[in-house]
């Protein structure tokens, strides 16, 4: 490894004062957009690539999650007065471990399943779908609750990987029909102002009012949020910072990691790939992760889709 040194897409909203510029500080995904970018990002990045056959999979699964988001009638978000006491609280309004979850999102799952082209599929796999359509709701319920409180057990991590892509339509569906300008950012920063989940990377902007500011984008409900750079999103800290990449490469993703706490985050720079999405450059990246964990740091926080541990021997 070596150390080295346009805002996501979405609806922008915040502060605006003339002759002043600032970051805006909380962006909210666009469900039409959001699971179709990654698709195609992650059908570019597959090309060639060692883990080709997975990163096909996880663009199929991409697809499967946009003709969700954009079919599936997403689910009533809370009124504006529980907003506001949770936003007044410091509260995530959507908080992804406390949320009352409408049925629709089970919908979304039994959509989503139907959506996958079962023929392109080794037998483990279709197995794993099939359980899922044959559980009742209190079942299924049960799962997401696991999945959303790091709970799992062992023995469900082949299903649950769809149940991780239903929930993230559901909650990112269900984000957007907030409005950005009642939100607040968290006292815990590295949290999600929206649903209080960690991120999946970092984003460095190379265009807008400031480039180079870095927004952390939400691993369950997609959205971005400014977040200093240079500091820890774990502990805070700041004089034990160093930027891990591999030899060789242009620098598009790198792991920002923390001796203090033995901690890492990844960052992901739009300067060397305006295209670079958030989700599909985090597990096209997964060689890195392990170089890093290799190297002693954990992960701040786990991809969703990679939760179950050996993803890539469900596509084999």
């Amino acid at each position: 490894m070596r150390q080295a040194e346009a805002p996501p897409t979405g609806k922008w909203t915040g502060p605006s004062h003339a002759g002043v510029k600032s970051p805006e500080p909380i962006v909210l995904a666009d469900p039409a957009r959001r699971f179709a970018t990654t698709a195609q990002r992650l059908d570019k990045l597959a090309a060639g690539h060692p883990m080709e056959a997975w990163l096909r999979f996880m663009a199929m699964l991409a697809r499967a999650q946009h003709d969700v988001a954009t079919t599936v009638a997403p689910a009533a978000v809370p009124d504006a007065a529980s907003v506001a006491r949770a936003v007044d609280a410091r509260l995530p309004p959507l908080a992804a471990d406390g949320h009352a979850r409408d049925a629709s999102w089970r919908a979304g799952l039994a959509a989503l399943l139907d959506a996958i082209d079962h023929g392109e599929l080794p037998p483990a796999a279709r197995d794993a779908i099939g359980q899922l359509q044959r559980s009742d709701a209190p079942a299924i319920e049960k799962l997401a609750d696991q999945f959303l409180r790091g709970a799992l057990a062992h023995g469900d991590v082949a299903v649950a990987v769809y149940v991780a892509a239903a929930l993230q339509v559901y909650f990112t569906g269900s984000a957007a029909r907030l409005a950005a300008g009642d939100l607040r950012l968290l006292e815990e920063r590295a949290l999600c102002p929206c649903c209080g989940s960690p991120s999946v990377t970092g984003l460095i902007t190379a265009t807008g009012a400031i480039p180079g500011t870095r927004y952390l984008v939400c691993s369950l409900c997609s959205t971005a949020w400014n977040h200093v750079r240079a500091v820890c999103i774990t502990c805070g800290g700041t004089r034990r910072l160093s930027l891990q990449g591999i030899e060789g490469d242009i620098g598009l993703v790198r792991a920002e990691t923390c001796d203090d706490c033995h901690t890492y985050a990844k960052l992901l720079y739009q300067l060397h790939d305006t295209q670079v999405d958030a989700y599909a450059d985090d597990l096209a990246s997964l060689g890195l992760d392990i170089l890093v964990a290799e190297a002693g740091y954990a992960r701040h926080a786990p991809n969703p889709l990679l939760l179950m541990g050996d993803s890539e021997a469900a596509v084999e």
